[in-house]
Formats: C-alpha cells, structure tokens, sequence
C-alpha cells in the first residue's frame, strides 16, 4: 500500500512508518523538527501551526493522523491552532488523495465516567479543553470525511509506553534519582498499552481496510498508576514515588494535564482483541520486556 502517515518522527508515528515499510508498504513521512534516517521513507517538512504547505499530488490508500501537542501544552491558543486547525488545514491538503482516513485520539475524550467500563460504544464527553479541542478536529474530520466520501476510523490510545515515550524519558530518570512525585498518591486507574501493540493494531486497521470503525487500544489489565510506578521502581531497584498535592501539579504541569492523568479510566479491550494478538496483555509483560 501507499500510506502517508502524520507526526511520523513522534513516539508513535516512527515506529509505525518503520514497521510500515517493514512490511514492504511505501511510506511518506510528515516531519517538523526531527529527522527520520531510514532512506526508504519519503520525508516531507510539515508544521501543522501553519498554514503553509503542499502534500505532492499522489493517492494514497490510507492516511493516518498522528500529528498533535499533548496536554503539557499550556497555550490554549496553540492547541487549537495545532490540534484544530492544523488538522482541517492538513485535511483539505488530503481530501482528493485517499479513501480512508485514520484519526489517532486518546482515551480522553470519553471524561470522567466514574466506575464505567469504557468501551467504543460509551458516549464521549470530555471535561478538558484539551479532549474537547481534539474531539472538534475528530468532528470535523468524520464531517468532512463523509462529504468525499472517504472511510472514516477512529483510533482511542491508552497510554502507551515502551522504548522512548513519557515513560523512558520522564518516569524512569525521575525514579532513579528520587525525584518523582505523582498527583493524588497515584490511586486512579490508567489503561496502558505497550508501543509495539498500539503499532501493531494501527498497521491491522489499514491492512484489513477497517473503514468507518472505532477502536480502543489499551491491554487487557486496567492498573492503578501507583501500582505500576512501583512496579517500574522495583524493576530498576528504585524508591517507591512520592505524592504531590494537586495545585503543585497544576502549576508545573498544566490542569488539563493533570486532570486528564488524575482521572480514573478502565477500558475495555475486547474488540482489540479479535483484530490482533497482543503481545503484551499487560503491563508487567511490556515493562519486564522494555528494561
């Protein structure tokens, strides 16, 4: 297949166009500041706060949408102008060179559902400016999709984590010199997903042609975030985090941020589960591989 894929040098997006070209797919990359090596993939510089730009005039069989700032972001008008408008910006790019569409979101935007079971039919209602910012773009997108008549599917994230990510990056240095500190003693639950999984269930989405779906990709085990901090800390021999009182976490890392962290959320799987086999169903396998 020939496959366009957004925020290709990010976490996720490198180690999909990798796998991607992996299985022999043509691959093109939209980059902004890093770089991608492997010369079998096709770069294109891309700055989605912009409204510059030009996608070549090729088709490809499928697009994925992976480009967007985290919740870290602080600036509200950033987010729109990232996650909104650089998204309509890149549709309208796009809109006449594929027939499927593939818009990668996070478990956010379903909000705080108390002690329910998320799954692709709970309704979404999201209670940050940040989920609410990508359900607009995710709005729009299916809108417009519709209007060309382009297969639509939606891709809900859980955490993911492997090698590189928040958790190589900001959890682990922070717990071997025992400085990490988690909002609300970590007692909320988070649905995680390995990197290598989330991959996988992307690269199955496009080669079964899955249009006009939704998917929800976590593990099979819904854990307490201190449960699985402590087990990273022992895994690497470490002291056992901190709390942090909320305002203090608000203040260094945003409220939508940790509002969104702090909000206990189990998903279901169950559907994920019949389109591919995990590798690591749960968090215990995927941290004991990754160190």
């Amino acid at each position: 297949m020939k496959i366009l894929v957004s925020g290709a040098a990010g976490f996720i997006g490198s180690k999909l166009v990798s796998k991607l070209v992996e299985k022999n797919h043509s691959v093109t990359a939209l980059i902004h500041e890093k770089t991608i090596e492997n010369p079998l993939i096709k770069t294109i510089q891309w700055d989605f706060s912009q409204k510059n730009g030009s996608i070549p005039d090729e088709q490809y069989d499928i697009v994925y949408h992976l480009a967007a700032l985290t919740p870290l972001e602080k600036n509200k008008d950033k987010l729109k102008m990232v996650n909104y408008q650089g998204t309509a910006n890149f549709f309208n790019q796009i809109k006449d060179k594929t027939k499927f569409f593939v818009y990668v979101s996070g478990l956010g935007v379903f909000g705080d559902v108390k002690n329910k079971i998320v799954d692709e039919n709970t309704k979404i209602d999201p209670h940050t400016e940040y989920a609410k910012i990508r359900l607009t773009a995710q709005n729009f997108l299916e809108e417009n999709c519709k209007k060309n008549s382009i297969g639509f599917t939606v891709v809900y994230l859980g955490e993911v984590y492997g090698n590189g990510g928040w958790l190589a990056e900001q959890i682990i240095p922070r717990l071997k010199n025992g400085k990490l500190r988690i909002p609300k003693s970590g007692n909320y639950y988070r649905s995680l997903i390995h990197v290598d999984d989330a991959v996988s269930a992307l690269v199955a989405i496009g080669e079964k042609n899955l249009q006009n779906e939704t998917f929800i990709v976590t593990d099979s085990n819904p854990v307490l975030f201190s449960e699985f901090l402590n087990y990273v800390a022992d895994k690497i021999h470490a002291k056992h985090p901190g709390s942090v009182p909320n305002f203090l976490a608000k203040a260094v890392m945003g409220k939508d941020a940790v509002t969104l962290l702090t909000v206990s959320l189990k998903a279901s799987n169950e559907k994920l589960t019949k389109l591919i086999n995990l590798k690591y169903p749960s968090y215990k396998e995927g941290i004991d591989s990754f160190l």
